[in-house]
């Protein structure tokens, strides 16, 4: 679609800020941000460039294709990539020197491979599961994934530069669950000592790395914080801290109408007006990643008030209540945004769709235009 028509803002100058302000959070420990999923919806190189403007020490990705598309940007810094199926061939991750995740004897040995045909050493993480139960290896295997990787460190083709692991609800203070987790990391990593492995730990996502101090260890990655949007409400403020939300999605009315008292909107007549009133028509919709669950939940900021949807989301397009004081075509509509205007924000959204900011941002497709805006 044109960009004056629909598009997602992303404002890089507040994704600098906010890294740098967790960067200040969290030292002396290094910060890796992660920039998965096209950067949590933001643009995965853009969001890169500004993060190591900010003083990342790294950069996080989840699949070989984005970690490849790094240094493909040019971005020569460290880089950690985690999630590959048991087809993937991780040579070309190792001819780029980016770092591995290892959590089986089984990657092991791929890497080994890999680092033998590349003919450089595999940088590698050693990856716990602690109690997340998704991935990572297990607690009883791990002494053996331990004891095989000190004696490839020891041939050269390996290095093992961290173990690591992810806690389940560091997002919820008090949670018990983090206390358990965080001793069976510190016991998976007395056992990777044993085996005669240095790695350093890396523990903390966005959560932990802002309200769990003794989760920082040497290295935290920070995900959503990174973009403005808190893990959990009230994080933040407990931090001490004030992120910036980086994405503002908005669009242009496409049109206008003035309808009667009875008249339905949308597939399904889920909303029927009681008085007249006039509606406008907002070109996005769930083809663009706006959550059709949303209907007759969600508003956006129009002019400096609250517009309600009214009637089913449809793939292109969702109507909007503009009440008796009308609007106009070409009228700019805010679905959501930083809110310093009185938009909504993704969280907003969020808790109208019963979800979490995460989904709100990264769902937004590629139909959108991304305009940036703030690039140093």
């Amino acid at each position: 679609m044109h960009q004056q028509t629909a598009s997602a803002d992303i404002d890089l100058a507040a994704i600098r800020s906010n890294v740098a302000i967790l960067r200040e959070l969290v030292a002396p420990a290094a910060v890796m941000v992660v920039v998965k999923a096209d950067g949590y919806g933001h643009g995965m190189v853009p969001v890169a460039r500004a993060a190591r403007a900010a003083g990342a020490d790294w950069l996080g990705a989840a699949f070989l294709d984005e970690a490849l598309r790094l240094r493909e940007s040019g971005d020569q810094g460290r880089v950690l990539c985690w999630l590959y199926g048991p087809e993937e061939d991780l040579t070309p991750l190792v001819a780029a020197d980016i770092d591995v995740s290892i959590q089986s004897v089984g990657q092991l040995a791929r890497v080994q491979a890999a680092a033998a045909e590349s003919g450089r050493t595999a940088r590698i993480h050693l990856k716990i599961d602690t109690g997340l139960s998704r991935n990572g290896c297990d607690a009883a295997d791990w002494p053996a994934l331990c004891a095989d990787a000190a004696a490839a460190e020891r041939t050269g083709t390996v290095e093992v530069v961290a173990v690591w692991s992810h806690l389940a609800a560091a997002d919820e203070p008090g949670h018990p669950s983090v206390p358990i987790q965080q001793k069976a990391f510190d016991v998976a990593y007395e056992q990777a000592e044993l085996a005669g492995l240095r790695p350093q730990r890396h523990l903390a996502n966005s959560a932990a790395a802002m309200i769990l101090p003794n989760a920082r260890f040497d290295l935290v990655r920070i995900g959503i914080a990174a973009y403005g949007i808190e893990p959990a409400p009230g994080l933040a403020e407990r931090a001490g801290i004030a992120l910036t939300p980086a994405m503002t999605l908005r669009a242009q009315l496409a049109a206008v109408h003035a309808i009667e008292p009875g008249t339905s909107v949308s597939y399904g007549c889920r909303w029927t007006a009681t008085e007249a009133t006039v509606v406008g028509l907002v070109p996005l919709g769930y083809g663009d990643g706006v959550p059709r669950h949303g209907t007759n939940r969600v508003e956006v900021g129009l002019a400096g008030r609250r517009a309600p949807n009214r009637g089913t989301i449809c793939m292109d397009q969702f109507v909007v209540d503009l009440g008796a004081t009308g609007g106009a075509i070409g009228d700019e509509a805010v679905l959501f945004g930083p809110g310093f205007d009185g938009e909504p924000t993704a969280a907003d959204w969020a808790d109208w769709c019963g979800t979490i900011g995460y989904e709100i941002v990264t769902r937004i497709g590629a139909r959108v235009p991304r305009r940036y805006r703030g690039e140093a």
